[in-house]
């Protein structure tokens, strides 16, 4: 059964709903102008993918690794974590001809998502719902997702760990979470103790060595473009993209990129077939059984 979208949202927690302000006022003015897309596209060059028009890292090589480590078939869902305003989640259910279950921090970000669907899937359109959520409450069913990505939200989780629980709970056995990730140069994965304690075991770790280089001229624009960015979003959204510049600019060169690819092995005690049955018909996408209970880059 294609997914509902006439209920509303999940209304999000009261600390989210703080949180989400400045994302809120970030994508309302993004909406705005086509600067903060315009510089986007200068620092990736080539590698930009426009139709995605992300707020984030990702560039048609990332698609490409997405697509291959998700391994999903037609009919599955795919649940986009952190979605922003739904590019890279439409971009992939179209691709791949899943359908879709998406959420963001950001009410303004997933209407906004929300009205881009028509645009990747036409008729289909309504296969892809987008709703408010968190990532260490996402609202979604237990194991209900064929595949899970997760571009560039994590850092901005308030728990990393509960976050990754959380994602590992609603991924179906045989599932995978595709997730971005960065540390310094040099230094160990700190991943491990979490990545188990969600249950789930790493299947690829995938380097992004363009990626770094792509921050740095991303920030440099923004510095170099400050006074356009405050006419065109207004003083708080570009001083907040400006704070950003100014302090990840000296390190990005330390940063190490890369792309996780987790796994929840068949075998783990999760009923098998929940991902196939979650969108029974009277059911909505979101819905919990009874019995449980990111500045922008």
């Amino acid at each position: 059964m294609n997914p509902t979208t006439t209920s509303p949202p999940p209304a999000p927690s009261a600390p989210a709903q703080g949180r989400s302000a400045q994302y809120d006022a970030f994508h309302a003015a993004r909406a705005r102008t086509d600067l903060v897309a315009s510089l986007y596209a200068q620092a990736m060059g080539e590698d930009y993918p426009i139709e995605v028009a992300a707020s984030s890292s990702c560039d048609w090589p990332l698609l490409g690794l997405l697509t291959a480590r998700l391994r999903m078939r037609p009919g599955q869902l795919l649940v986009d974590a952190g979605c922003g305003a739904g590019g890279i989640g439409l971009w992939l259910a179209r691709a791949l001809a899943v359908r879709l279950a998406a959420f963001d921090l950001s009410p303004v970000a997933a209407a906004q998502a929300t009205s881009r669907r028509a645009h990747f899937l036409g008729p289909a359109a309504d296969r892809a719902v987008f709703h408010v959520g968190e990532l260490e409450n996402t609202g979604l069913p237990d194991g209900c997702a064929h595949g899970i990505v997760c571009v560039d939200a994590l850092g901005g989780a308030a728990d990393r760990g509960a976050a990754l629980r959380e994602l590992g709970r609603v991924l179906a056995p045989g599932g995978r979470l595709v997730v971005t990730r960065a540390l310094r140069r040099g230094a160990q994965p700190a991943w491990h103790e979490q990545v188990a304690a969600a249950g789930l075991t790493q299947e690829h770790l995938d380097e992004r060595p363009d990626e770094p280089a792509m921050w740095e001229r991303l920030y440099q624009l923004w510095i170099a473009h400050a006074d356009q960015l405050r006419r065109e979003l207004g003083q708080a959204p570009a001083e907040n993209m400006l704070h950003e510049a100014h302090r990840m600019l000296p390190k990005v060169r330390e940063r190490r990129a890369v792309l996780l690819t987790l796994r929840r092995l068949p075998s783990t005690p999760v009923e098998d077939g929940a991902a196939d049955r979650m969108a029974a018909p009277g059911r909505h996408l979101g819905d919990r059984p009874e019995s449980s209970k990111e500045t922008p880059q």
